[in-house]
């Protein structure tokens, strides 16, 4: 079953308007069956092509803006798939939109490595990007009831939202999953920066996904691991890069209680962090499902304020004292916090610390009963 992105219409409502569009997203997120979709409701003469292909690749590659015009033939749009393999793409966007403004480039990238950091000279004023996430919870509400999200959440918590996995049954999900995480080690993050060290990168995800919900010290991640911190920094920046993972600052302002340091890690998809651990136990077996909710419930929310072009600061709280929220948005000097309780909480949390320091504030507890109506806004 192949479910709309809520991602098309924007892309569709950019197009034309003299700039490349910019798709950035994991391998098989979707972002091949978008672009596709996107071509099929187009009116425009358009062609596809798959950059990784070797005859593409190289007809692509170093030629001016003629030479370009000649193979690409009177296409209006034209769709540059897996865009980061061809040399120099930046200078090859860079010749056909200034030259060619009337036509629609669309181009997009497994990981942000080269892709971006090609384009981000050449292509100043000159592109549109987006990112396309797993499958949100929004998306899979055009097909299904609120009831039946609710009874999927765990099986969510354990398999994540690839469109693959989720349309998979269980024993295949597990199976495509683990292909899906070697991939991501193997033919993403190793083939780029000259990583010799696969077995230091598995490991390090590893301690990612066991500290899943926690502050994550380089210091201490660097002594497990036997390497300097320097390597760990830069080997978490790849990682954010394969948009496997992503990190949350917590929120300072100078107080003498709060810290200012850590980080909280989290996954772009669980079943990617289930996989890496080996472990799709059922909740009720699982001492890790406090964190794996907090992964969920941040995911979705990101999605949701993407989705929707909200831009805000994202942060999580804690002192020196254990006082903590899990999760915290900036707007316009306001600040809106949630904790997340997969259960019952044992006893009520004291906010007063957070609530005096930042007067213009607001705390919810988002639970199993009310994700739905408080986070992402379904009523």
């Amino acid at each position: 079953m192949q479910i709309e992105r809520l991602l098309k219409k924007s892309i569709i409502k950019h197009c034309f308007l003299g700039r490349i569009i910019i798709l950035y997203g994991p391998r098989r997120v979707g972002k091949t069956t978008l672009v596709k979709d996107i071509q099929k409701e187009s009116k425009k003469k358009s062609i596809y092509l798959n950059c990784e292909e070797p005859d593409v690749n190289q007809a692509l590659t170093s030629k001016n803006s003629q030479e370009l015009k000649k193979y690409l033939g009177d296409n209006e749009l034209i769709i540059l798939d897996e865009a980061q393999t061809i040399l120099n793409i930046g200078r090859t966007l860079k010749l056909l939109v200034d030259n060619y403004p009337d036509i629609q480039i669309i181009a997009t990238g497994s990981s942000s490595f080269d892709l971006a950091n090609k384009i981000k000279e050449p292509l100043t004023g000159r592109k549109w990007e987006f990112f396309l996430y797993p499958l949100s919870v929004l998306e899979l509400l055009e097909t299904s009831s609120k009831i039946d999200i609710n009874r999927q959440v765990n099986v969510l918590l354990k398999y994540g939202l690839y469109p693959d996995i989720y349309n998979a049954d269980f024993i295949m999900a597990e199976s495509k999953l683990d292909e899906l995480s070697y991939s991501y080690l193997f033919k993403d993050i190793l083939a780029f920066e000259n990583i010799k060290n696969p077995e230091l990168l598995k490991k390090l995800l590893q301690a990612l996904a066991y500290q899943l919900g926690q502050e994550v010290s380089y210091t201490e991640l660097a002594n497990l691991l036997n390497v300097d911190q320097e390597t760990i920094q830069r080997y978490l920046i790849l990682l954010e890069k394969a948009f496997v993972i992503f990190r949350l600052p917590p929120l300072s302002r100078n107080l003498r209680k709060e810290l200012g340091k850590k980080r909280k890690i989290y996954f772009y998809d669980l079943g990617i962090r289930n996989s890496i651990i080996n472990n799709f136990n059922d909740m009720t077996l699982r001492p890790d499902r406090g964190g794996l909710w907090e992964n969920f419930c941040i995911l979705e929310r990101k999605k949701y304020l993407d989705y929707n072009n909200i831009r805000v600061n994202q942060y999580f709280w804690r002192t020196y004292d254990q006082k903590e929220i899990d999760y915290i948005e900036e707007r316009n000097n306001t600040f809106e916090a949630f904790e997340f309780k997969y259960g019952q909480a044992k006893k009520s949390k004291n906010y007063t610390d957070f609530l005096n320091a930042y007067q213009n504030s607001k705390i919810t507890t988002i639970n199993p009963e009310n994700w739905l109506e408080e986070l992402l806004n379904i009523k």
